[in-house]
């Protein structure tokens, strides 16, 4: 029979994090309803809400209108990731004094392993309650923190007593705390698949844990295997301080629909040069480009397409997202995005498929040798355009067919933001 694994994980999730900072930082707005976000005018999301928002229906994600229409009350700011991301580094300090193990999550959430850590500080039940504690008193903030044997458990466990909770899962509670839970809890089961789970009768993570591990397997494939494990606390996942950031990508809400796709073409140019600086800042490169489109009726699409070298080059990013774009439906757009994943380290050297040596499986222009040689050049071209930006700002080079729309930037006619910068829950 297998050990089970020790109680030594801690995820710890700041409560309502961008709201609360705001808060803090201006005491008049205690027991308001407070949002983050963008304007209702401008289409904008909302990033974070307060409790007390909460209380009114509101959340994450939410368009800006529609939170407006369920909280008439509620106090919009705008965000300011620079003050979040240095009371986040603060945070990030304070669980380090504890542990060298530490995973981010984003900027208001982390996986902690305290194995190694009793000696010095307790257990990981006691570890729990000094972070909560250092957390307020140094930041004037509040933490849920769950403890449990996996990642998984720790995740759910800090969720369960929110706000200002602290829960543990001792191992044999583990069938107590998760057979009453609805079946979406398991991290994995999104919406659709829970509707497909729910429509075979299968409501609660108990439902689920009760089938035999190859029937679901036979209905599910390999994520069947997955969301089994997790119904019985399984997940063999260790906490890695060394996560390696899986994509990178830039979107933008319009004020209003937008269905001339030359203008569309010109944005996805300025996205695909924006994130090709910020690989080639952070030493990465990517091979898959993922086009994200939202029409006007809310109907969003993604296409995909995974190039045979990885790159980090603005014309290539957007040769690829320009073909995928020229390919969905030519109806008018609220959103449009661009993602490049799969990402490597740049000191890797570049490989192609075993199948075909070329992007486009040409010889010539198209062969393995070409396409290095003219990354090479395009790359040696970007170094000083780059140095410029660094040291001037990155709107100092950009290509010319871009100038109009940074205009339009600045009269506030679009905002960008990065593809993923929601405040977690």
């Amino acid at each position: 029979m297998s050990k089970s694994p020790p109680l030594t994980i801690l995820h710890v999730d700041m409560d309502a994090f961008y709201a609360s900072v705001e808060v803090r930082d201006n005491p008049s707005l205690a027991g308001l309803p407070v949002c983050v976000g963008g304007p209702a005018s401008s289409r904008g999301v909302i990033s974070a809400a307060s409790y007390e928002a909460r209380k009114f229906g509101v959340h994450s994600a939410q368009p800006t209108a529609l939170a407006r229409r369920k909280c008439p009350n509620m106090v919009l700011l705008p965000p300011d990731f620079d003050r979040y991301t240095a009371v986040s580094k603060q945070i990030m300090g304070i669980f380090r004094r504890y542990t060298p193990t530490v995973e981010p999550l984003s900027l208001d959430e982390a996986f902690l392993d305290v194995a190694g850590s009793e000696r010095l500080f307790g257990d990981a039940r006691e570890v729990a309650v000094r972070v909560r504690a250092d957390i307020l008193r140094e930041t004037g903030l509040v933490a849920s923190v769950g403890v449990a044997p996996t990642k998984f458990l720790a995740k759910l466990a800090s969720d369960l007593d929110k706000p200002d909770g602290l829960r543990v899962i001792e191992r044999d509670q583990i069938r107590e705390v998760l057979d009453p839970l609805p079946v979406s809890k398991i991290f994995g089961v999104g919406p659709r698949t829970a509707r497909r789970l729910n429509q075979q009768g299968i409501e609660t993570i108990a439902d689920l844990a009760k089938l035999p591990r190859e029937q679901v397997q036979a209905e599910y494939g390999a994520s069947g295997l997955w969301i089994h494990d997790l119904a019985h606390g399984i997940d063999l996942r260790r906490v890695s301080s060394q996560r390696v950031e899986k994509s990178h990508g830039m979107e933008r809400t319009f004020a209003k629909d937008i269905g001339d796709f030359d203008e569309l073409g010109n944005m996805l140019l300025s996205f695909s040069e924006e994130v090709a600086f910020t690989l080639r800042d952070k030493g990465l490169r990517g091979r898959t480009v993922t086009l994200k489109a939202r029409y006007a009726d809310f109907r969003t699409i993604t296409r995909t397409r995974t190039l045979e070298f990885a790159t980090n080059l603005g014309p290539r990013i957007y040769a690829t997202s320009k073909q995928l774009l020229d390919r969905i439906e030519r109806q008018p757009l609220r959103l449009l995005g661009v993602q490049v994943s799969r990402l490597e380290d740049v000191r890797q050297p570049a490989q192609g498929s075993l199948f075909g040596g070329a992007e486009n499986g040409r010889k010539g222009e198209g062969s393995r040798e070409a396409w290095l040689a003219s990354s090479e050049k395009l790359a040696a071209a970007t170094e000083s355009m780059d140095e410029l930006r660094r040291r001037y700002g990155r709107r100092t080079v950009v290509p010319a067919s871009l100038l109009r729309q940074l205009k339009q930037a600045d009269d506030g006619r679009t905002e960008p933001k990065p593809a993923a910068a929601e405040d977690g829950q």
